[in-house]
């Protein structure tokens, strides 16, 4: 059996952040039933959709420059899914545009919840502890954020931790009216004593967890501390033992750390009812205030292709995480998020991966080939930089505008690919180009907007485990470029006229095994992730996934002009 015991006075520390009992503060007043009011304080210059409000709203923050977030997180008692990951990556980008593009520190927290009736049914059926199934899944989960490169919140934060601090808001909540114990040792929050105020969420007509106890005055009322069971984990409270609800966690946690005051919180579009509905009704009775969170941003399901449900571990149609990532990259699914609006459903199929693929490799290539027409390696005719300059700045704009109105990726990913398919529109190899004038300073300038701009978004052009690679094996770089080299000299010399001034004269026969030995090279080089792309009479490498690599293999070389 677990037994909890719980402290009236409580201070802790999480990862270095100090939190104390903040519980009390000033929230927004002077709303009147559902009616949202606009934030005072420091506007950002930013849009989003508020659920709140159903529409597009300024976003403004408390403090300069601060915003405080809060997030569910998992409940941990399986694998995280291609569900989870959608919501995560969606929302870390967001916290990476604020951050990176609009200079807004992001304080994050997150909720881990560890006690649950689905984890205490997979303690039994697994025969061990719920404690144990807990923490194994946690730390899973946490290794699948790391994989998919989302960036921890400030403080991860266990229900199992907090259950004092639940208590005692469960009890304020009771002091202020809002909420009544039950004879059977189970507490339920009042819907009647908020009267109209309930439903901010439009979803608030039916009951949410069935009848239950026969002693709740409304069959809407919803369970702030459920009673103990025979065989299940509890913890001591003035109302008997039991265990925490599970809306009830969200509001307290959010609250130790923020106090009474949050900007946004973010979940799952099916989390906005009843779990933030009844967020927002305890916070707001605990609080004696009008407007809690003044922002609650939701990302759209993910659907497997053809199935309109959304991905869900209890539907078991989901791909984990982890078998995701076996043949799929971390930025090929944070372009694949990228495509599509974050609130918006998605639909995940091979053939959307496909897009996410190709537009990537675009963008990767592009770079590639920017970087070898700045060191000499790319031949190509005079450039027009002037409009190329110009679109660049064209771009800045529209991608910022973009991303200003409620975080549009979409149109930011676009107005990227615009301008690569320009720039490659003019850096096209010739066989020669002597005395051409060269522009390498706006291919330069380009590339590197780019590469800044999907840093921003959490995606690396360059695959970190090749640089990795390279940097503990520091002469990879200087042999395959040496190796190209060689390479290259051979080509020329085999693709030598037998009259030097005419383009129609035929190659020198006895060099044609030459060329067909160059293209061997290049081919069985591509398996190992290194890509050799022939430019007319000169060459460039780059190294990337062999998968890749083998997709991209050059025909053979014949009459090269």
């Amino acid at each position: 059996m677990w037994r909890m015991t719980v402290v009236k006075s409580f201070s802790w520390r999480i990862d270095g952040l100090q939190i104390i009992n903040r519980f009390h503060g000033s929230c927004s007043r002077g709303a009147s039933d559902k009616t949202w009011v606009l934030p005072t304080g420091f506007d950002t210059g930013l849009k989003t959709f508020n659920s709140l409000t159903k529409r597009k709203e300024p976003l403004i923050l408390a403090r300069e420059g601060v915003a405080t977030w809060y997030s569910c997180g998992p409940t941990v008692y399986d694998h995280a899914h291609l569900g989870h990951a959608c919501s995560y990556v969606r929302f870390d980008v967001l916290q990476r545009i604020l951050s990176k593009v609009f200079g807004i520190t992001v304080i994050h927290a997150m909720v881990i919840t560890d006690i649950d009736d689905k984890i205490i049914t997979r303690g039994w059926e697994e025969k061990i502890s719920p404690t144990i199934i807990a923490r194994m899944y946690e730390e899973e989960f946490k290794k699948d954020m790391i994989s998919l490169k989302v960036i921890p919140p400030a403080a991860y934060l266990r229900v199992t931790e907090n259950v004092p601090q639940i208590v005692a808001f469960i009890q304020r909540i009771i002091e202020h009216g809002k909420a009544y114990a039950t004879k059977e040792g189970d507490v339920y929050f009042d819907i009647q004593s908020i009267g109209r105020r309930y439903g901010k969420f439009g979803g608030a007509v039916d009951s949410q967890e069935g009848v239950g106890s026969s002693s709740k005055k409304d069959v809407r009322d919803f369970a702030l501390w459920k009673r103990a069971k025979p065989h299940q984990p509890y913890w001591e409270s003035p109302w008997g033992p039991g265990r925490p609800g599970w809306h009830i966690e969200c509001s307290t946690i959010a609250s130790s750390v923020f106090g009474s005051q949050l900007d946004i919180h973010s979940g799952g579009v099916d989390l906005a009812f009843p779990h933030h509905e009844n967020e927002v009704a305890q916070s707001e009775a605990y609080h004696q205030c009008d407007q809690w969170s003044n922002y609650f941003l939701h990302s759209g399901h993910l659907h497997l292709k053809g199935d309109a449900t959304k991905m869900s571990k209890s539907l078991k149609n989901y791909i984990t995480i982890k078998d995701f990532l076996q043949s799929n990259s971390a930025n090929e699914f944070r372009m694949f998020c990228l495509l599509t609006k974050y609130r918006s459903a998605i639909d995940y199929s091979e053939n959307s991966m496909s897009e996410a693929r190709v537009s990537l490799a675009t963008v990767s290539t592009f770079c590639n080939d920017a970087q070898a027409y700045i060191k000499g390696q790319l031949q190509c005719l005079p450039v027009q930089d002037a409009i190329l300059w110009e679109r660049l700045d064209q771009t800045k704009a529209r991608v910022t505008t973009a991303l200003a109105d409620d975080f549009d990726t979409p149109q930011a990913i676009s107005a990227i690919m615009d301008l690569v398919h320009h720039a490659n529109c003019q850096l096209q190899p010739v066989c020669s180009s002597a005395g051409a004038v060269r522009s390498p300073a706006v291919f330069g300038a380009t590339a590197a907007y780019i590469r800044d701009i999907f840093d921003v978004f959490g995606i690396e052009l360059s695959n970190a485990k090749e640089a990795e690679a390279i940097t503990h094996a520091g002469s990879l770089h200087a042999v395959v470029d040496q190796l190209t080299q060689f390479r290259s000299e051979v080509r020329a010399f085999a693709l030598a006229r037998q009259t030097a001034t005419s383009k129609n004269a035929e190659l020198y026969p006895e060099r044609i095994p030459l060329l067909k030995a160059s293209d061997d090279l290049r081919n069985n080089l591509a398996p190992f992730g290194v890509l050799i792309k022939d430019r007319g009479a000169t060459s460039t490498w780059e190294l990337t996934k062999e998968k890749e690599s083998q997709n991209e293999i050059q025909t053979p070389t014949e009459n090269v002009a």
